[in-house]
């Protein structure tokens, strides 16, 4: 397996892996507000890009023989006035999607994707890297605890 920087001929089966992830979230979404609009595949692929131009990121493919197996995405924290109020605003690294074709898991690719994001992380002087992950996401949530990662913001949510 090889970890390479996301090139032309990669997007359409980044797209795919996208798409993938947000219909399991979809799935595991207990209040049915998650949803694939009908440009999503191509829109949110441009807002992943987009993000990365303007914030010193990165997209990262992992690849063995020509099949992409998953895809890591992750730029650095933008801060405002008002986060500077009451924040020491360090250069935050947020890794925006880890996606490991579900036919590769379990074999070590997502760790591989995790690491060369966090080292690419720390070669741009970041300090800290942030992870977001749907709370129903159970397995995700044990794969960061297991590389190291931590509670640090719970988002709580009620129906009413």
């Amino acid at each position: 397996m090889e970890i390479v920087e996301l090139k032309q001929e990669h997007f359409e089966k980044v797209k795919d892996l996208l798409v993938d992830l947000q219909e399991f979230v979809i799935s595991i979404d207990k209040y049915n507000l998650n949803i694939i609009s009908n440009d999503y595949r191509e829109k949110y692929f441009e807002f992943m890009q987009n993000d990365c131009k303007k914030n010193q990121g990165k997209v990262f493919i992992a690849i063995q023989e020509n099949n992409i197996l998953g895809m890591v995405t992750g730029f650095v924290q933008e801060y405002d006035e008002r986060d500077r109020l009451d924040y020491s605003c360090p250069k935050k690294g947020i890794v925006a999607e880890l996606i490991v074709d579900k036919n590769n898991r379990a074999n070590g690719v997502g760790s591989e994707l995790l690491n060369h994001i966090e080292v690419y992380f720390k070669s741009i002087n970041c300090e800290f890297v942030q992870i977001d992950v749907f709370a129903y996401n159970e397995n995700a949530k044990k794969f960061y605890y297991k590389n190291g990662y931590e509670d640090r913001m719970i988002t709580l949510f009620k129906q009413i």
